[in-house]
């Protein structure tokens, strides 16, 4: 028998029972002993082919048992075979005994009818009986109403239905759906969850609402899950909008004032604006900002903004010995900043930090008997195990969850004496921003009240407080702050007070007071006809009010360790006799100290001043959701990382950290974005999707920055060659100098379309670019001069984005635009880049990686013509790729095909072989990674590979809502904006054209630099 019989009869009888085995025809051959009634065993015995028995017996598969001992056998087994009856496989047969004993045959044939039902009945895998069933036959009811199989099959599947296996589990019927799938210890879980990401204390009232993602080591809301943008957008220019900035970084640097100017003065340049030791700010009255850089580093190796907090000179225990700064700055920046200020005040030695460490996951001993599981298996899934009255409750995690123990949080220098520590996730930080946001705070927060002397002492967890009502000029001060605090609920919109202005203050408990529905809270109209209230704004808040016990860590953990449970808190409410009614806790409400900061909104530009200014509210760790609830049940609309975008596009302020390519911060954003935006592209197939090549785009998903200066740089410089060797043939000497505002260059020639299709191999074309190893390393340099940023403001007209004539700069104080100043301005900062902003003159909606270019002289004569006129259109390029990204598949795919089998089956000779490794080779030194659509390698020159001579990036776009227009920001190179201006009319001076990655068509826009 062949092998496919042999497979065929092995998988007939692989359920066959071991006592009864049954021949096939082969086995005989094989010389297998089979077991007869009596339990005897026989074999084969050799008979004549060919005899008369043949025709006579038609027994085949089943063997008699063996006669006894007067039993004679004569007869053959018989096998059906191709061609007739034959006598056994290969000649064989077996003798038939003439008679048998009917008991011994009868109890033989039973054992095996026996085994045969049972080997039937017997499942052969775990599927159902139901399962069994042809695709056709099968019902979905079948898993639950046994009358809906056949009826052979009922009793079967009723058999199974009654196993304890596919009984349902009784479900506790105290406990509903969500309950039962929640964890067995959900706040173990929750701390679990926190090793690696930290979660801010509103974190689950977020992630009910909002999209998370996981950015800077945070978990962190998005975007609400529901449409908000216009929602947004309108809470923030007429309401409240509320956002959680606890991911907010804080450094505190304590010593003696004279060192720590003196270890951070060369960070910071009086350039840019002020710095650590500016008289408002280092009072302690006001909250400044600056931009750090490395020390004596300006303008380049930049650090990233900051913005800072003096504590009051005034404050209690306060020596002139001892000043107290925080600093607060993005996550992305934190380590790059705190090892340059380590490194400036010398703070080299690790001391043990006060700051509290996070309670651990476990308590000791429900960590040990976590780790001590000597009887159990690695794999096997272990229980909670409740220890009962002894078991302690496990803690929440407050602060930062990813810090270690051993971890330093603070540094010391052995020769300044200046301790640096680091306050990261120990003050929560909320922004209200919105008019209505001195209202809602008005509303929601009442001043602690005063600890009298007839209150027992004894009982009351806040010691610090009863200490402090013990001093008469606390207590005077405490009444100051809390009559400026009122006198808030007055004033129209925050932006009335002055910018930076601090306020400290202590408060009760905010729970107390949360109303039973949510509200809209609106300012009071007659509280702004107050004196009080104009002096207020006049004068600010005074340098003693701004003393806050929130500085002192001691009591910030007094006060996180002695707030009432919310579930103690609504014990409390229940027993009141009056549902509804006041919450009076006497000297058990506890006391949290606030420090409350004005934000001051828009400060650049002349139009829309203070748009989006608001308040920030500083508070001890472990109260962000004691303040978060009532705040939105006052009215505040909540956003997330989505709205802080859309915040500062609004206010034509750059965004930590994507808006700041000098910093480290930035360049890793925009490498990250760009990985993003190209998997997100290869994702589509290429029908779906744009060829940016035959487009003109060279970086669809980056800005190369550094490139875009160096080739500006060159530029410039082989016009001037040009013009240098034109001179000595011009007739008449005074040729050079018919257009008066060039910078050493012929600016009619930028201006002109130059139509460069570089469409030769990158290799090629990119080598120009390279400018030596000691400029490839370094980072591009932004402009924040504030002497030059007025300049270039005043040199690029009205910042507004209709379409009056250009103002003359010497009308606003500045010089005009001459060759020397542009000279002299881009000798002091070579290959820099400008901050601007851009207000597109028609329809259009610019979006990131949107390209800022140069006006042709053509452009501007036909828009002067024709106000309709939208702009030119870029002409469409080739695709040099697309051949070698074909040959490249083509390679592949004979690749794949040799190694799956010899090449002589796919018709490929050895010339063909030799071919295609040889150009395989080539592709991949060349090109190594070939994408349709891509510009590949090094990039080309891009100032001159379009039509129109690009100038820069738009980094931010999007329609805006406050002008009805679209607006971008971007960055755009020094030397070509000076280059652009002096080439262009006043009456059209600051005009540029606007082109979309995915687009062909230009549209008009007006640049502007806001200082």
């Amino acid at each position: 028998m062949s092998n496919a019989k042999e497979r065929k009869h092995a998988k007939k009888m692989r359920n066959q029972p071991t006592n009864v085995t049954l021949s096939s025809g082969f086995a005989a051959d094989q010389g297998i002993k089979h077991l007869n009634g009596g339990g005897k065993s026989f074999r084969a015995q050799k008979l004549d082919p060919g005899t008369s028995r043949q025709r006579q017996t038609k027994m085949t598969h089943y063997l008699l048992p063996e006669p006894d001992g007067n039993e004679q056998s004569s007869s053959k087994v018989m096998f059906k075979k191709k061609g007739g009856w034959k006598a056994g496989p290969e000649g064989t047969s077996q003798e038939i005994p003439k008679y048998i004993t009917a008991s011994t045959f009868a109890q033989a044939r039973a054992a095996e009818i026996s085994a045969m039902l049972k080997a039937v009945t017997q499942k052969s895998s775990n599927s159902l009986v139901f399962q069994t069933l042809p695709r056709h036959m099968r019902r979905r009811a079948m898993s639950h109403n046994v009358k809906r199989l056949p009826r052979r099959l009922q009793e079967i599947a009723q058999k199974e239905a009654e196993k304890a296996v596919h009984q349902k589990k009784e479900h506790s019927k105290n406990k509903c759906h969500k309950a039962r799938r929640c964890h067995i210890n959900r706040m173990l879980e929750f701390n679990r969850r926190q090793k690696k990401n930290i979660w801010l204390e509103t974190h689950i009232w977020h992630a009910k609402r909002f999209h998370m993602v996981k950015k800077w080591g945070y978990c962190l809301g998005e975007r609400p899950t529901v449409k908000s943008h216009r929602a947004c957008y309108r809470a923030m220019t007429n309401r409240c909008l509320l956002q959680d900035l606890s991911y907010y970084c804080c450094l505190e640097l304590k010593g003696k004032e004279e060192e720590i100017l003196k270890a951070l003065s060369p960070m910071c340049s009086t350039d840019t604006g002020l710095t650590f030791a500016a008289v408002h700010c280092l009072s302690g009255k006001c909250q400044g900002s600056l931009t750090l850089y490395r020390s004596n580093k300006y303008p380049r190796d930049m650090l990233g903004p900051v913005t800072f907090i003096w504590k009051s000179e005034r404050s209690p225990g306060h020596t002139p010995e001892s000043r107290q700064l925080w600093i607060w700055l993005h996550p992305t920046l934190k380590q790059g900043i705190l090892e340059e200020i380590k490194a400036a005040c010398q703070c080299v030695e690790p001391i043990k930090s006060t700051i509290s460490i996070p309670d651990p996951l476990l308590t000791p001993s429900q960590e040990e008997g976590q780790t001590k599981l000597p009887d159990e298996k690695i794999g096997k899934k272990r229980k909670w195990r409740d220890d009962g009255e002894n078991a302690e409750p496990i803690k929440k995690f407050i602060g930062d969850g990813t810090r270690g123990s051993h971890q330093p949080y603070s540094w010391i220098s052995p020769t300044t004496g200046i301790i640096i520590s680091d306050l990261t996730m120990e003050i929560n930080r909320f922004r209200l921003i919105g008019p209505l946001s001195h209202s809602i705070l008005t509303e929601a927060l009442k001043a602690a009240p005063v600890h009298t002397e007839g209150e027992g002492t004894e009982k009351t967890p806040h010691h610090w407080w009863v200490e402090t009502c013990k001093n008469p000029g606390s207590v005077s001060l405490h009444h100051r702050q809390e009559a400026i605090f009122e006198l808030l609920g007055g004033i129209t919109s925050p932006a009335e007070i002055p910018a930076g202005t601090i306020l400290g203050l202590t408060v009760g408990d905010p729970r107390i007071n949360l109303p039973q529905k949510r509200s809209k809270v609106l300012p009071n109209p007659e509280k702004c006809q107050d004196e009080q209230v104009r002096q207020l704004l006049l004068e600010g808040v005074p340098v003693e009010c701004t003393q806050s016990f929130i500085w002192d860590q001691a009591i910030c953990k007094s006060v996180t360790e002695n707030k009432i449970s919310d579930q103690d808190l609504n014990r409390k409410r229940s027993e009141l006799l009056v549902p509804g009614s006041q919450l009076l806790l006497g000297p058990h409400e506890s006391k949290i100290p606030l420090l409350l900061i004005q934000q001051p909104g828009k400060v650049t530009g002349d139009d829309r001043r203070s748009w989006g200014s608001g308040w920030d509210v500083l508070l001890p760790k472990g109260w962000g959701m004691a303040f978060w609830i009532p705040f939105i049940y006052r009215g505040a609309r909540v956003g997330g990382l989505k709205e802080t975008l859309v915040h500062s596009q609004y206010q034509r302020s750059p965004c930590v950290p994507g808006d700041f390519p000098d910093c480290a911060a930035g360049i890793l954003f925009a490498e990250d974005q760009a990985e993003n935006l190209l998997e997100k592209y290869k994702r589509r197939p290429p029908a779906k999707r744009p060829n940016y090549v035959k487009l003109g785009t060279l970086a669809p998903f980056c800005c190369p920055w550094e490139q875009l200066a160096r080739d500006w740089e060159s530029r410039v410089q082989a016009q001037e060659n040009s013009l240098r060797d034109q001179e000595p043939c011009a007739s008449m000497p005074g040729q050079t100098r018919q257009v008066p505002g060039e910078v050493g260059t012929s600016l009619h020639d930028s201006s002109e379309p130059e139509v460069v299709m570089d469409t030769e191999c990158p290799a090629q074309a990119g080598t120009e670019a390279v400018s030596g190893p000691e400029v490839t390393g370094r980072l591009p340099c932004v402009l924040r001069s504030r002497t030059s940023l007025k300049q270039l403001s005043a040199w690029c007209g009205p910042s507004s984005g209709d379409g009056r004539a250009a103002r003359r700069a010497p009308g606003r104080g500045q010089p005009e635009l001459t060759p020397s100043a542009c000279l002299s301005l881009v000798a002091r900062f070579p290959r820099a880049l400008v901050w601007v902003s851009l207000a597109l003159l028609r329809k259009g909606s610019p979006e990131p990686h949107t390209m800022i270019c140069v006006p042709a002289k053509e452009d501007l004569l036909q828009l002067s013509g024709d106000r309709l006129y939208r702009g030119p259109q870029e002409p469409k390029h080739s695709d040099p790729f697309k051949s070698k990204v074909r040959e490249q598949k083509e390679t592949k795919r004979r690749e794949k095909r040799r190694s799956h089998g010899p090449a002589a089956a796919e018709g490929l000779t050895a010339g063909d072989q030799t071919a295609g490794d040889q150009t395989a080779r080539d592709l991949t030194a060349g090109h190594q990674a070939l994408t349709l659509g891509l510009w590949p390698g090094p990039l080309p020159d891009l100032t001159s590979h379009c039509s129109r001579v690009l100038l820069g990036f738009v980094t931010q776009g999007d329609f805006s809502m406050a002008v009805g227009c679209g607006e971008a920001l971007g960055f755009v190179s020094l030397t070509g904006l000076l280059d652009m201006l002096s080439g262009q009319p006043a009456a059209q001076r600051g005009l540029v054209l606007l082109r979309p990655p995915a687009s062909l068509q230009y549209r008009f826009a007006r640049i502007a630099v806001e200082v």
